[in-house]
């Protein structure tokens, strides 16, 4: 599989034509040419398959990916090791209706007009904050806790930590919350408070649902998929240098 760049896909090209391509339906791994952004596509187009994906860098971070060579791709699959991922399960309340969705990375919430956001947080069915004024905040699984929710200054988790981030985008109020770790059984509540004023919009991964009420989330562990990672290179030490990098 391959990403429509003109680099990924003559890649794509010159591995089908040194290595046999079994098809979708018959091959034993997907191989993912792109970014990081092509891999959660891919997590979610074959999540029900069971099989493992191995990725190539062709984006511009490539957190999730491997670097790209043509020569030996045999050899470094069978030398693989394999991170399993959990995804946290979306419901969006919207006066129309509700949406259900997964999400590998995050579900971040995000203020849609030029009025911050107004969130009441619930976890396990008690209020944590009772009004959160801010550009927006989001859950993340630790496979996606180097992605936006670093970027918003969340915490790096372990990929095996039984964790999840809950981390608030540009709070205004309360000025000081950074944050909370969450257990992975943990399941958040926002409550988007004066709705109609100061719009909400919900995203898991690349799916979003605008105008949202309520949004729950929580890990569904009756879904996995399987990443590949090279030798020496698996998503837990990725996670532990990122760490210490620069």
């Amino acid at each position: 599989m391959a990403s429509d760049t003109p680099d990924a896909q003559n890649a794509l090209i010159a591995l089908r034509a040194r290595y046999k391509d079994a098809g979708r339906d018959k091959a034993d791994v997907i191989v993912a040419l792109g970014g990081d952004g092509f891999m959660l596509q891919t997590l979610h187009a074959f999540r029900d398959s069971g099989k493992p994906v191995y990725g190539m860098n062709f984006g511009s971070v490539g957190f999730l990916m491997n670097e790209y060579r043509e020569e030996g791709l045999d050899k470094r699959l069978d030398a693989a090791e394999s991170a399993v991922l959990h995804p946290l399960r979306m419901t969006a309340h919207t006066k129309d209706g509700v949406r259900d969705a997964l999400a590998f990375n995050e579900v971040s919430l995000l203020r849609q007009t030029r009025q911050a956001a107004k969130l009441r947080i619930v976890v396990d069915d008690k209020t944590r904050i009772e009004e959160l004024i801010c550009d927006g905040a989001l859950v993340s699984t630790p496979a996606g806790s180097t992605a936006y929710n670093l970027s918003a200054h969340g915490p790096i988790l372990p990929i095996d930590a039984a964790l999840l981030a809950l981390t608030p985008i540009s709070a205004f109020r309360p000025r000081r919350w950074r944050g909370a770790l969450l257990p992975h059984s943990a399941k958040t509540r926002f409550e988007i408070l004066e709705a109609q004023k100061r719009p909400v919009s919900a995203v898991a991964d690349d799916l979003e649902v605008r105008d949202v009420t309520i949004v729950e989330v929580a890990e569904d562990r009756t879904v996995w998929v399987s990443l590949l990672f090279d030798e020496g290179r698996s998503l837990n030490e990725r996670i532990l240098a990122e760490q210490f990098a620069d």
